[in-house]
C-alpha cells in the first residue's frame, strides 16, 4: 500500500477533475467517492498505480505549482498525447519542446489548477510529486531533503544537481530522492515566483499507530513548523502534511453513522490525532 498520498482540495470540483484525469492517464480508476457532508466531498484515484486523492473543501486553498506531478514518458508519442491532452483549457508555464535536459519536456497548469511536467525520460516511478523551494525557502530544498529521509523508512538520496554558474553557483536546483520507497524530485529556485507551499497540496502518510504518528508529527512540527486541526500540519518549510493513524479510517468505516459521527467530531477537536481519544468516542465514553 502507498504510505505517502498526495492530497489536493479542491473547491466543488473533484469528481469532475478525477474523471478527467483518469480519462487521461493509462492503468488509472476511481476506487470511490464518498461525501462526508453535503459540502465535503472526497474522492480516492489511481493515476498509472499512483494513489492520489481529492477533497471537495471550498475555496480557503487554491491548488499552485509548488507542488506539480512529473510525468515520465517513454517516448515522444507517449508524451505529446498526455501534454496534448492536458493542455485542454490549461496554462504553459514552460513551454512543450526540445531542452537540453529532454526530447520533450513541458510544465503546464490544467484547468483545475493541477501543474504537470511532461517529458520524456527513465524512471521507475511513472508519476513523481515535484516540491519547488522559492521564496524564503529558496537555497533549502537540500535541507529538506535530509530531514524527510531521515524520517521515513525505505529512504534514499538520488544524484543531486547543482547550479554551475551565477550568484546561486553550488547550490541545489534538482534532486531526486526516496522516502517510504516512494520517489519524489525538489527543484530549488531564487526567482521571483508569485506562489509558495500550501494547503492545496498535502501528503497524506498513512501512519500504523500512535507511536508512528507521534514520531512524525513532533519532527515535522519542530524547528519552525506549525500545527493545524484534524491531523494536519506545516513542516518549517511550509511543505503540508496530514499524520492520519490508520486506526482513524477504520473507526471512520463503521456501519454505525452514530459511531462514525462521534469519532468525527471529536477528530475535528484535534491538532495532532490521538487514538485513545477517538477509541473513547467511538464507544461513547
Amino acid at each position: 500500500m502507498q504510505k505517502i498520498t498526495p492530497f489536493l482540495w479542491f473547491d466543488n470540483q473533484v469528481e469532475q477533475a478525477a474523471n478527467f484525469y483518469v480519462s487521461i492517464f493509462k492503468n488509472s480508476k476511481i476506487h470511490h467517492v464518498t461525501a462526508l457532508t453535503p459540502e465535503v466531498k472526497v474522492a480516492d484515484f489511481a493515476l498509472e498505480g499512483f494513489e492520489f486523492q481529492g477533497m471537495d473543501a471550498g475555496p480557503a486553498f487554491k491548488i499552485n505549482p509548488s507542488i506539480s506531478f512529473m510525468v515520465a514518458c517513454a517516448n515522444e508519442q507517449e508524451a505529446d498525447e498526455y501534454w496534448g491532452k492536458l493542455s485542454e483549457g490549461a496554462s504553459v508555464l514552460m513551454e512543450y519542446g526540445k531542452y537540453d535536459f529532454s526530447e520533450k519536456y513541458g510544465w503546464l497548469e490544467d484547468k483545475f489548477g493541477v501543474s504537470w511536467q511532461i517529458m520524456v525520460g527513465e524512471a521507475e516511478q511513472k508519476i513523481t510529486p515535484c516540491l519547488l523551494f522559492v521564496k524564503e525557502n529558496a537555497g533549502r530544498a537540500e535541507e529538506a531533503i535530509k530531514l524527510y529521509t531521515s524520517l521515513f523508512k525505505d529512504s534514499k538520496v538520488g544524484e543531486l544537481s547543482r547550479y554551475a554558474e551565477g550568484p546561486d553557483k553550488g547550490r541545489l536546483n534538482h534532486g531526486p530522492f526516496t522516502i517510504a520507497g516512494q520517489e519524489f524530485v525538489v527543484m530549488d529556485s531564487s526567482m521571483d515566483h508569485k506562489f509558495e507551499f500550501n494547503e492545496g497540496i498535502s501528503l497524506f502518510v498513512d501512519c500504523k499507530d500512535q507511536q508512528e504518528v507521534d514520531y512524525l508529527w513532533d519532527n515535522l512540527v519542530k524547528d519552525g513548523g506549525e500545527e493545524s486541526q484534524c491531523g494536519w500540519l506545516k513542516d518549517k518549510f511550509g511543505v503540508s502534511w496530514q499524520i492520519i493513524p490508520k486506526r482513524l479510517m477504520e473507526l471512520s468505516s463503521d456501519p454505525d453513522q452514530e459511531k462514525v459521527q462521534r469519532v468525527n467530531q471529536c477528530m475535528l477537536g484535534q491538532k495532532k490525532i490521538i487514538v485513545e481519544e477517538l477509541e473513547k468516542a467511538y464507544r461513547g465514553e
